[in-house]
């Protein structure tokens, strides 16, 4: 089975010119005017490209024009873009943070500096993730592997407690932002010692302290994937003048759903039954045969496989479970012809380190709040509530006589 081609992000001038149905002269002067970004063909003499997503919001956009129903109806399918973000760009089988290559960060920079990114749009960590005020251990813990419940509850109490929760000015939200980060890791690591950082503190808890840059990577690469559910209904909450802390809240309850971040858990358990199988194609081949879905391959922003996965699949430590890790990828890849995803690279990262039972979904959610908060910070900036219209399609409403 041959793979899809992968959609460029730049088309050539006759193919913009399609896609817009306009005049050469049209789409130069949608040029001029900042509304499609273009740029010099490599090698090319005088020839330029164009941004497929400024062509694609604007076909949106006019689309919307001629037929309002019709636009309404399709808002939220995937791929249609809702809204206007500066924070994260998915383009060219790549993942950018404010314009930077998030594999590169994740390799090279602190999670201070991500979140500063993300936050304010500069990478200098002054400021961000602080402890100025360190949330103390949580009182009450859940048994293991029910961190979303427990961090649920710990901000509920937190956000009673904090006089400044509604300060919805930037630099507010940010001092707010590193609190909420500091008391995910508390509630992570059970109220164990600070280790100077959020990734070292979770390594130190974990009894893997050498293994802190796999941690952090893992943490920086789950930080944002521009408007994924809980992302929208983050910034949802944040556009009807929602706390930190709520934004939070609301984005674990749909991070924790079976067909996001829960997905780690069935990854997990299928885990646990194919690395007792001796042939492991066919273990995987039998599981098609009895519709059994294989999850955390194929993902469908990425036709050459999840740069996120890639980066922490490579980046894990010699052990028997990360070997495993790459036979199960590479026999996924001959059944299924697809690669990891990030929620498998995840579980690989947890089963190669031995961390506790549900760590990958713990990583995920600490990593993504980083990103709620930047998507609040921008939603606040807008002064806009979200609302979407239903297109109503019950029963009629009956004739008044």
């Amino acid at each position: 089975m041959g793979k899809a081609k992968p959609r460029s992000g730049w088309v050539d001038t006759d193919e913009a010119i399609e896609l817009l149905g306009v005049s050469r002269a049209t789409l130069y002067a949608y040029v001029s005017r900042g509304r499609v970004r273009s740029e010099a063909v490599p090698g090319g003499h005088r020839r330029s490209r164009y941004s497929r997503d400024d062509l694609d919001r604007l076909v949106a956009r006019s689309r919307e024009r001629r037929n309002p129903e019709k636009a309404a109806e399709q808002a939220l399918q995937w791929g249609l873009p809702i809204l206007e973000s500066k924070i994260t760009l998915i383009a060219d089988e790549r993942l950018y943070y404010r314009g930077r290559d998030a594999s590169r960060l994740a390799r090279s920079s602190s999670l201070a500096d991500v979140a500063a990114l993300l936050w304010t749009g500069a990478a200098d960590s002054a400021g961000a993730l602080g402890l100025t005020k360190l949330p103390g251990a949580p009182r009450a813990a859940l048994p293991e592997g029910h961190f979303i419940a427990a961090a649920q509850a710990a901000l509920a109490v937190a956000a009673v407690a904090d006089p400044l929760a509604f300060d919805l000015r930037p630099r507010a939200v940010v001092q707010t932002g590193s609190r909420i980060l500091w008391l995910l890791a508390r509630v992570a690591t059970r109220g164990k010692a600070v280790h100077g950082s959020i990734d070292a503190t979770l390594a130190a808890a974990w009894g893997v302290p050498r293994q802190v840059d796999l941690v952090r990577a893992a943490l920086i690469l789950s930080a944002d994937h521009e408007l994924n559910v809980s992302t929208f209904t983050a910034r949802c909450v944040a556009s009807a003048g929602g706390s930190p802390y709520g934004v939070v809240v609301a984005g674990l309850a749909a991070l924790e759903g079976t067909r996001h971040g829960g997905t780690t858990a069935r990854i997990e358990a299928s885990w646990e039954t194919l690395r007792r199988a001796r042939d492991l194609r066919g273990a995987l081949a039998d599981k098609l045969r009895r519709g059994e879905a294989i999850e955390g391959f194929g993902h469908r922003l990425y036709a050459q496989g999840d740069p996120r996965a890639a980066v922490l699949l490579a980046l894990l430590p010699s052990s028997k479970a990360a070997v495993f890790a790459r036979d199960f990828a590479a026999a996924a890849q001959d059944v299924l012809g697809e690669a990891p995803t990030v929620d498998f690279a995840l579980v690989a990262v947890a089963r190669a380190l031995g961390l506790p039972r549900g760590a990958a979904l713990t990583l995920f959610a600490i990593g993504r709040t980083v990103g709620w908060i930047a998507h609040a910070l921008e939603q606040y900036a807008e002064r806009a509530i979200i609302r979407p219209r239903a297109k109503y399609v019950g029963e009629a409403p009956a004739a008044i006589s």
